[in-house]
C-alpha cells in the first residue's frame, strides 16, 4: 500500500508493515472529552484506518480550555460530530462512526466492539467503565482505561501500569476493587501518581445538593493523558 507524504514520518518509524496494522485498525473510543479527544486526534495522525467515536455530550464553553474538539463553532453541537469534522481535515481516508449516545451499565451491548482491534475507556461514569470492561474482557477484545486527570497539574506523573500495580489514584483504588469482585484483576491503565488538588473555588460552589464536585482541568494535563493512551494502542496494535 502506498502512502501519502501525511504519514511519512510516522512510518519511518513504523516501518510499512505497522502502517499497514494501523490502516487496518478499528478502534473505539468512549468518551470524547479532555482524554478522548487526544486520543481520537493522535489516532488520526498516525493513520488508523477507523474509528468509533461514543459520547452523547456537546461541546460547552468550560471544554475550551482542554479539549482538542472544543472550539466556539462547535459550542452546543455534539462532541462526536466535532471529533468527526476534526478527523476529517486530518485523515479523510478514516472512516469514522460518530454515536452520540450515552454508554450506560444498563446499555452495555449498545455498541458493537466485537469487530474493534482495540477499545479505549475514557469514560467518566464508574459504573459505565466497568461495564465496558466487562464487556470487552468477555469478547476478547483489548482494552485500556483512563483513571483520573481532573484536579491534577502534572502531566509528567503519567504513568501506564497495569491496574494491580496501580497506587495513590482514588478512581484506580475503586475500579481495582470493583473489577476484582467481577474476577478481573488485570487491565492496563493510565493514572496519576500525583496526589489530587483540592479546588481553590470555582463551580463547584454553585452545584446544588448531591450533586458530584466538577474538578478542575488544565489544557496540558488530560490531553497528556491521551496522547500516552494513543501511543500504548498504536504500539500495541503494530508491535513496535
Amino acid at each position: 500500500m502506498a502512502y501519502s507524504e501525511i504519514f511519512s514520518r510516522t512510518q519511518m518509524l513504523l516501518g510499512e508493515d505497522g502502517m499497514e496494522k494501523l490502516a487496518r485498525a478499528h478502534v473505539a473510543v468512549f468518551g470524547v472529552g479532555g482524554v478522548g479527544a487526544a486520543v481520537v486526534e493522535a489516532l488520526a495522525r498516525c493513520g488508523v484506518g477507523e474509528l468509533t467515536l461514543i459520547d452523547n455530550d456537546v461541546v460547552s464553553l468550560s471544554n475550551i480550555n482542554r479539549q482538542l474538539i472544543a472550539t466556539h463553532e462547535w459550542v452546543g453541537k455534539p462532541k462526536v460530530e466535532a471529533a468527526r469534522s476534526r478527523v476529517a481535515s486530518i485523515n479523510p481516508e478514516c472512516r469514522v462512526h460518530a454515536l452520540s449516545l450515552f454508554y450506560t451499565k444498563e446499555n452495555p451491548e449498545a455498541v458493537d466492539i466485537a469487530g474493534c482491534d482495540f477499545v479505549v475507556d475514557a469514560i467518566d461514569t464508574v459504573s459505565a467503565k466497568i461495564a465496558l470492561i466487562v464487556r470487552a474482557k468477555a469478547l476478547g477484545v483489548p482494552v485500556i482505561s483512563s483513571m483520573g486527570t481532573g484536579n491534577k497539574l502534572d502531566p509528567t506523573r503519567f504513568e501506564i501500569a497495569d491496574i494491580s500495580q496501580t497506587s495513590v489514584c482514588p478512581l484506580a483504588r475503586v475500579m481495582r476493587r470493583e473489577l476484582r469482585a467481577r474476577g478481573i484483576r488485570s487491565l492496563p491503565v493510565l493514572y496519576s501518581t500525583e496526589e489530587p488538588r483540592v479546588p481553590v473555588c470555582g463551580a463547584q460552589d454553585e452545584l446544588p445538593a448531591g450533586k458530584r464536585a466538577i474538578p478542575g482541568s488544565v489544557a496540558f494535563v488530560p490531553p497528556a493523558a491521551g496522547l500516552m493512551i494513543a501511543g500504548w494502542v498504536v504500539r500495541q496494535i503494530t508491535g513496535v
